[in-house]
């Protein structure tokens, strides 16, 4: 049996990343209905939605969903009691280290996964006790991490050091792809582009429409003095770049990107101002669908693929 299916209790080891304005109740619950594993997004939520969001989503499955939680988040320490009050189950953490709070939500029988971009947080993962890894190649959207190594170097690389499952991130959002990071080593996949262009995504429709029109170069990995983070060019990111071309100091930088740009372009549609986080494999994705069929068509695909590589084998 596949050891995330075991792991997670789900039917396909696909997870939905927990996008910040993309991944409330309705996006993580379809997809744990479809199979997968949803994630509830955290590092958008005031404490008061985030537990809103997630009762809404006990309603909406009896399948295991989980929820991502940002490990920068300002409001943290709430969201860690929201997590043990509610008995979630599955945690995936991010943007810090994983000996944070592995140790206590592990203390209360949770299952914890860490988000990493290299060998060297990897390894502080299997140290502090993870139970599985994503590791996440800088093809992904949003916040990346400053290596700039690739999904298809990274899986070998990190599977040559540790024991545990690993999810593959960035540049997935097809079946043919699940198959590629599963050959390279990795026990399954995290997608997050694919599901923020879903129906059942919270992002803006006008976002959802920037998604499905981009080409290939429309995004650009940006930012890398504050944190990295890839994007769709739009006039802010020429803001970015006149401020570089004129040798803004961090601080400018910092004052520039301001707090709400992400929202003001995920979840209100702003795409003249607004921060557009998304992967590059953007430019791949031509349809808004439901999430049943997003789940469908990965597995139908992978499935498909199989068989005639199989057969080209042989």
């Amino acid at each position: 049996m596949n050891r995330l299916n075991e792991l997670f209790k789900i039917k396909y080891p696909i997870v939905q990343g927990g996008m910040v304005w993309c991944s409330g109740w309705r996006l993580a619950s379809a997809v744990s209905n479809n199979g997968g594993l949803g994630l509830i997004g955290s590092g958008s939520m005031y404490p008061d939605v985030f537990k809103e969001h997630i009762k809404k989503c006990k309603k909406a499955t009896k399948k295991p969903f989980g929820v991502n939680l940002p490990l920068l988040y300002p409001n943290i320490d709430d969201h860690i009691n929201t997590i043990l009050d509610e008995k979630i189950k599955i945690v995936f953490t991010s943007a810090g280290s994983p000996n944070k709070y592995t140790h206590l939500l592990k203390e209360n029988g949770i299952i914890v996964v860490h988000v990493i971009a290299n060998q060297k947080f990897a390894l502080k993962c299997v140290d502090a006790g993870v139970d599985a890894i994503v590791a996440e190649g800088f093809e992904a959207g949003g916040h990346n991490g400053i290596d700039e190594i690739t999904t298809m170097c990274l899986i070998p690389q990190i599977k040559s050091i540790v024991d545990i499952p690993i999810m593959a991130a960035g540049g997935i959002a097809s079946g043919e792809s699940i198959l590629a990071a599963m050959s390279l080593g990795a026990d399954g996949v995290q997608i997050g582009s694919l599901f923020a262009s879903s129906i059942e995504s919270s992002a803006h429709e006008n976002f959802k429409k920037k998604i499905i029109e981009s080409k290939d170069g429309d995004t650009a990995l940006t930012l890398k003095e504050i944190t990295p983070v890839r994007m769709l060019k739009n006039e802010f990111y020429d803001q970015i770049q006149k401020a570089y071309n004129n040798n803004a100091s961090k601080d400018e930088l910092i004052k520039l990107l301001s707090r709400g740009r992400a929202k003001k372009g995920i979840f209100e549609g702003d795409l003249v101002n607004g921060e557009l986080e998304i992967g590059q494999i953007s430019s791949n994705i031509s349809e808004i669908k439901p999430v049943s069929e997003i789940m469908n068509d990965l597995v139908f695909n992978f499935n498909k693929k199989l068989d005639f590589l199989s057969t080209k084998l042989m």
